[in-house]
């Protein structure tokens, strides 16, 4: 006799004949990446549906995040978090942060690991290169702990016989070492393909990627909490880094202040000496003009 009981966190399976217990986990991927990469559509190839629009116009592009979920034929559940294109080099970076607290919000747990969305159809862009830049820095290490590279575009790649590896061997520097940041965990998408056999194939490679990071992270997700934190500590940073500013600019005005008083005592010194001097020259000038 089997039967199962499901909750909002896990799903366990109980047999009650012979006592084993299996739990499946409950994880949350978020998709994160510049509109126009793919995103929604490897949102919906996660899903195995269309839950997620993706189309190729700018009034159907995701303009807020949104959470979907599916069950995995292993009973493991997991939620897709769909974001707008928070590297686009438009968006204001109190956009960004508030629109990743809605994705905390949103994920209730916390992150089990964060799909970076890149093109293999265009080059990794400047616009992309800084934003992801920007995008670690702020979050520091901690956060390419929790970071798998999914380059979506595998079908163009497959039309011109490339493969992925062939494709980040010529790619620029700046990819290879956000690679690198994050092990090297990469995936490749082809969100067009209707062949079953690839669809099942990518998503395992995805899968067996998340597992590597839940491992990586002791099973800890990336939560609201530590977020905030690294968002006050950079704050502080940032305040730190004004106050070091602010410090040096003081001292360097005072300098300055310190070197115009000096240089108006030395002028009034002067003055005082050609005051002083001034008699006597004149006693001498007389002196001269009587010998003379």
């Amino acid at each position: 006799m089997c039967f199962l009981i499901m909750n909002y966190k896990k799903v366990r399976a109980i047999n009650s004949d012979d006592c084993q217990i299996s739990i499946n986990e409950e994880r949350t991927l978020l998709l994160v990446g510049r509109t126009g990469d793919g995103k929604s559509a490897t949102g919906n190839s996660i899903l195995g549906t269309k839950a997620f629009k993706s189309m190729h116009c700018s009034s159907c592009v995701t303009t807020a995040s949104q959470l979907q979920t599916t069950q995995l034929q292993d009973g493991n559940i997991h939620n897709v978090i769909d974001t707008p294109g928070l590297f686009d080099i438009s968006r204001d970076p109190d956009f960004v942060i508030k629109e990743l607290v809605k994705c905390f919000d949103l994920a209730k747990d916390g992150i089990h690991a964060l799909l970076l969305v890149l093109s293999a159809r265009t080059r990794f862009s400047r616009e992309e290169q800084a934003s992801v830049k920007c995008f670690l820095d702020l979050y520091e290490r901690k956060i390419s702990d929790y970071m798998i590279v999914v380059f979506t575009g595998g079908d163009e790649l497959e039309e011109n016989d490339v493969i992925l590896d062939d494709y980040l061997d010529h790619c620029p520097v700046p990819l290879k070492e956000t690679l690198e940041k994050c092990g090297n965990r990469l995936v490749l998408f082809d969100n067009k393909t209707e062949d079953p056999v690839k669809k099942d194939e990518q998503l395992r490679n995805l899968i067996s990627q998340v597992n590597l990071v839940v491992e990586k992270n002791s099973g800890k997700p990336y939560t609201k909490d530590l977020f905030m934190e690294l968002k006050v500590e950079s704050k502080l940073w940032e305040m730190r880094h004004l106050e070091v500013e602010l410090a040096k600019e003081r001292a360097a005005r005072l300098e300055a202040e310190q070197n115009a008083e000096a240089a108006l005592m030395n002028l009034k010194d002067m003055s005082l000496r050609v005051t002083s001097e001034e008699p006597q020259a004149k006693k001498w000038g007389i002196f001269m003009c009587l010998i003379l």
